[in-house]
C-alpha cells in the first residue's frame, strides 16, 4: 500500500509537471480523465516539435508509473479478496478494498483497543479542545496518528456523502451535521465514526446494517 501510495504521488507530480509546461507556452489541458490525459497532450504538441522533445520522456516515465500502479493495485485486490475481515468492512459503504485493506494493517490487532470510540483519537480524528474558565469550544482535529489512515477514512466518508446515491442511517445522521454545521464538518465527524463502526464490525465479526433498527439489534 505505502509503495502504491508513492508511485500515485509520482504519477501526480509527473502530470502537474506536464501540465505547467504547456501553460508556459499558453496551452491548458482543463480537466481530463486520468486514461485520456496523455493523449490530450499529444494532440496538443504534435505540431510542435520542441514541445513533443521535452514532453515524451515525461510520458514515458507517467506511462510505466501507471503500469506499476496497475500491478500493485491487482496485488491488492486479490489480498482483499481473500481476506475475510476486509469482505466485512467492506460492506460498510463509501469503504472499498484500498480503505479496508489500510484500515486492517494499521488496526492490526483490534483487542489493543478496550473502546470502539478510542479508534477515531488514535487517528487523529478527534477535536481539540479550547478551554478556559467557563469557556469549553471543540477546535480543529488533531492529525496525530497515522496520516494516511486517516485520509483514507476521510476520502471514504466523502464517498458516502457526495457520490452514493444510497441511504442509510449513518448517511442521515452525517446529513444532519451537514445542515447544522457545514460539509466539511460533517464528513470529519463521518470520518470518526466510521473508523468506530469498522472496530466494532471487525471485533464481532458482524457486516454493516443499513437501517438504524437493525444497527440497535
Amino acid at each position: 500500500m505505502t509503495h502504491r501510495k508513492l508511485l500515485q504521488s509520482k504519477a501526480i507530480a509527473v502530470g502537474n509537471d506536464l501540465r505547467a509546461s504547456l501553460r508556459n507556452f499558453g496551452l491548458k489541458v482543463g480537466v481530463v480523465g486520468t486514461v485520456k490525459f496523455e493523449t490530450r497532450i499529444e494532440e496538443f504538441v504534435e505540431n510542435i516539435p520542441d514541445l513533443v522533445a521535452l514532453v515524451e520522456p515525461m510520458l514515458g516515465v507517467r506511462r510505466v508509473l501507471r503500469e506499476q500502479i496497475n500491478i500493485l493495485h491487482r496485488r491488492l485486490l486479490a489480498i482483499v479478496r481473500d481476506d475475510e475481515v476486509c469482505r466485512r468492512l467492506m460492506t460498510v459503504p463509501g469503504v472499498g478494498p484500498v480503505v479496508a485493506l489500510t484500515y486492517r494493517a494499521t488496526v492490526d490487532v483490534p483487542a489493543r483497543f478496550r473502546k470502539s470510540k478510542s479508534v477515531g483519537a488514535v487517528f487523529g480524528l478527534t477535536c481539540s479542545r479550547d478551554q478556559s474558565g467557563e469557556r469549553d469550544h471543540p477546535g480543529a482535529i488533531s492529525r496525530c496518528g497515522d496520516e494516511m489512515m486517516r485520509a483514507m477514512l476521510y476520502e471514504a466518508a466523502q464517498a458516502m456523502l457526495l457520490r452514493s446515491a444510497k441511504w442509510s442511517w449513518l448517511k442521515a445522521w452525517a446529513m444532519q451535521i451537514a445542515r447544522r454545521r457545514g460539509m466539511k464538518r460533517a464528513i470529519v465527524a463521518l470520518a470518526r465514526r466510521l473508523a468506530v463502526i469498522m472496530h466494532r464490525i471487525w471485533v464481532d465479526g458482524t457486516e454493516f446494517r443499513w437501517t438504524r433498527e437493525a444497527a440497535a439489534a
